[in-house]
């Protein structure tokens, strides 16, 4: 999973604190992060309809949904893309005792464990909404944290 994920989270997270569009210069100066790179994960927010860029002075990025609606996976899937974590290259065919391929009539093993671990992995993350994450930000940061993020995204820049 690429660190694009993380970032793109953390975006969709603090964005549940406010409702009026954030700059994604902003959003990059609060996560303390390049302005160009975490503009790509906010496109590609944008590209799965998690996210609406508000054009104009007064622009920026806000969720497209409720917070509760949108997943994690959801992210996840927006900025890595929706493949498996494993692909199986078939290794149990190479080599000088390789398995022939009219044998090889099931995934093997390894590939079979891989795929069941995929599956619960994405299950978990589809568990999870952006929702819950805002919400355990408030239970470990304090009641007031989400508050105090929404206005220091919302105070107008210098």
């Amino acid at each position: 999973m690429s660190g694009g994920v993380e970032w793109a989270l953390h975006c969709c997270v603090v964005l549940t604190s406010v409702e009026e569009p954030v700059p994604a210069t902003k959003l990059a100066e609060f996560h303390d992060v390049s302005a160009s790179y975490l503009a790509k994960q906010l496109q590609a927010l944008s590209r799965a309809g998690l996210v609406r860029s508000v054009q104009g002075k007064a622009g920026g990025y806000v969720l497209t949904r409720e917070p509760a609606s949108i997943t994690v996976l959801d992210v996840m899937e927006a900025v890595d893309g929706p493949a498996a974590a494993f692909t199986c290259t078939e290794i149990r065919q190479r080599g000088p005792l390789a398995t022939p391929a009219e044998s090889c009539t099931t995934p093997c093993p390894i590939a079979r464990a891989m795929s069941t671990a995929d599956a619960a992995w994405r299950e978990a993350l589809r568990a999870v909404s952006i929702a819950d994450l805002a919400q355990d930000v408030a239970e470990t940061s304090g009641p007031s944290a989400m508050t105090r993020v929404g206005a220091w995204l919302t105070t107008p820049q210098d």
